[in-house]
């Protein structure tokens, strides 16, 4: 990731998911997982807001970027379809792009974290575990990565 911002965000996740990996017991294990689920649907929403703001800010006017900006404060939960419909108020081919390059597996992985969260946030039992989402972690990145690309293409 290029986007100082996103990068480290993902370093602190990074060191997140290496301790979690070292715990042996899968309750607590478990319990991190609920933890670092909310901090991944955090993630995505924040590393899309900075990566659109900073395109913004490098291609427009400050006017123009100052807009952008404000309006990107309203995304929130990011699901695939959201993601889509916000690259679309960019450019239709970007929206056209992510999806036809976003496999079913990484669409699937986005929406599967931030359903997770939306279930944690309101108090329902979650049984998500490590392994798949770490596994949804570097579906999220690669989605992520290929945003970042659209912007610096364009």
């Amino acid at each position: 990731m290029r986007n100082r911002e996103v990068n480290q965000h993902k370093d602190r996740l990074d060191d997140l998911f290496s301790k979690v990996a070292e715990i042996s017991d899968i309750e607590l294990q478990s319990h991190w997982s609920r933890y670092l689920c909310v901090l991944l649907s955090g993630f995505i929403e924040t590393s899309i807001r900075s990566i659109l703001s900073e395109y913004a800010e490098n291609r427009s006017s400050p006017v123009v970027s100052n807009y952008v900006q404000r309006e990107l404060r309203r995304f929130q939960n990011p699901n695939m379809q959201h993601i889509l419909d916000l690259l679309r108020s960019f450019s239709q081919e970007w929206a056209v792009q992510l999806s036809a390059q976003t496999t079913d597996e990484k669409k699937d992985a986005i929406n599967n974290i931030i359903g997770n969260r939306n279930r944690i946030a309101h108090g329902e039992n979650v049984g998500i575990s490590f392994v798949p989402l770490r596994g949804y972690y570097r579906n999220a990145v690669s989605v992520l990565e290929l945003i970042e690309e659209q912007c610096d293409s364009s």
